[in-house]
């Protein structure tokens, strides 16, 4: 997909900044919005050039959820779905979910319903003062989605997941950094500065190889049933530590006190045994 109508994509300094770009409706999501992140998040995961994606909002609000008046259905509702139809919040949620490269959500204003969930799989979420949040799905008689269910309570923890997700009040900033929801919170122009920021610190100081597989040895192993299996992949990366030319460099670079200088790929260095990477 060459062009989007509802976010833009921008490359600059191997950051890719991927905004939700319907700010006469605060955002609203949509099926064809869910459509373009999902492209433009398998655009930036494909890119050697990209090692960080930056995912924000143009305007006063990062995401009100649901655009309502859209219908929020790519099928007729009185016939219901076919089996392989995938709800638009999960379709983005699990495309964040597998990515290789690290995302920084920095949001302002309403981040509610859809523009919470798909927001949770990311590895930093920076907030601003003025942010809202809420998952309010039970205030509208529907159900939670983007696979929130699986990623809240792992974020938070059960008894604080339980109570937003029942209540479905919206809270604010303070009360989401306060529950590990958000990373930091900055007034509303420096949110996307910070995140700037971040992303930066990550492209000098970190093997794109080493962050793609940490990112999914805790996604993929945190819930494993004991640390057996995580330990017997462990040692397999472990293992071939010494012919991996980052790890070569990543210890001379702090011997010699030089920044370092990467030069493994994403796409064609990632250890083979991987169990995921068949997805």
């Amino acid at each position: 997909m060459a062009d989007f109508a509802e976010i833009t994509y921008a490359v600059d300094e191997r950051v890719a900044t991927i905004t939700l770009n319907r700010p006469e409706a605060r955002n609203g999501y949509t099926i064809r919005m869910s459509d373009e992140l999902g492209a433009a998040m398998d655009r930036a995961d494909r890119d050697e050039d990209v090692r960080v994606v930056v995912l924000t909002g143009n305007g006063k609000d990062f995401c009100v959820g649901a655009d309502l008046s859209q219908g929020g259905f790519d099928f007729d509702p009185a016939h219901g779905p076919d089996p392989e139809w995938q709800e638009p919040a999960g379709r983005c949620a699990k495309r964040v979910y597998t990515m290789n490269k690290p995302v920084i959500a920095a949001l302002r204003g309403a981040a509610v319903g859809g523009g919470l969930t798909i927001t949770l799989p990311c590895d930093y979420r920076l907030a601003s003062t003025d942010s809202k949040f809420g998952l309010v799905f039970t205030r509208r008689g529907i159900y939670p989605e983007g696979a929130s269910a699986w990623f809240l309570p792992r974020l938070v923890g059960m008894g604080t997941a339980l109570d937003w997700m029942i209540s479905g009040r919206v809270f604010g900033a303070d009360e989401a950094l306060k529950k590990g929801l958000v990373h930091s919170v900055h007034e509303p122009d420096e949110v996307l500065d910070k995140a700037y920021e971040l992303a930066r610190e990550i492209i000098a100081t970190t093997s794109p190889v080493s962050v793609a597989v940490t990112r999914q040895l805790l996604y993929r192993m945190a819930s494993a049933e004991t640390p057996f299996p995580v330990h017997a992949l462990d040692s397999k990366l472990i293992g071939g530590l010494g012919t991996s030319p980052d790890a070569i460099e990543g210890v001379l670079s702090f011997l010699q006190k030089r920044p370092p200088e990467f030069g493994m790929r994403v796409d064609k260095d990632l250890p083979p045994y991987l169990p995921w990477l068949s997805e």
